[in-house]
């Protein structure tokens, strides 16, 4: 069973979020941070990564993405402050892990 990844995505401003699931987090966060996916994060240029979480199994990642996507932006906020309160990009995180 693949694992899973979901993650959240903010653009320069901190203003825009995009929740996102992937089973392989570097190729999805290079993707967005190079425009190689179109549609809304390439719209707004949401390329900073502020928050993850990992999962053993893909489904229960899908699961919590669609949790995390229907709560208020509040929420969301208070999600993100809890392992990320200055909204730092984690990409070099996951680079290097």
């Amino acid at each position: 069973m693949k694992k899973g990844y979901v993650y959240i995505l903010t653009n320069k401003y901190n203003n825009v979020f995009y929740v996102g699931v992937t089973s392989n987090i570097k190729r999805r966060i290079y993707e967005h941070k190079n425009h190689k996916l179109k549609g809304f994060t390439n719209k707004y240029d949401v390329i900073k990564v502020i928050y993850i979480e990992v999962f053993d199994k893909i489904t229960d990642a899908i699961t919590r993405e669609k949790q995390i996507k229907g709560w208020s932006r509040q929420k969301k906020i208070d999600l993100i402050k809890t392992c990320n309160s200055s909204f730092d990009d984690l990409y070099n995180t996951i680079i290097n892990s």
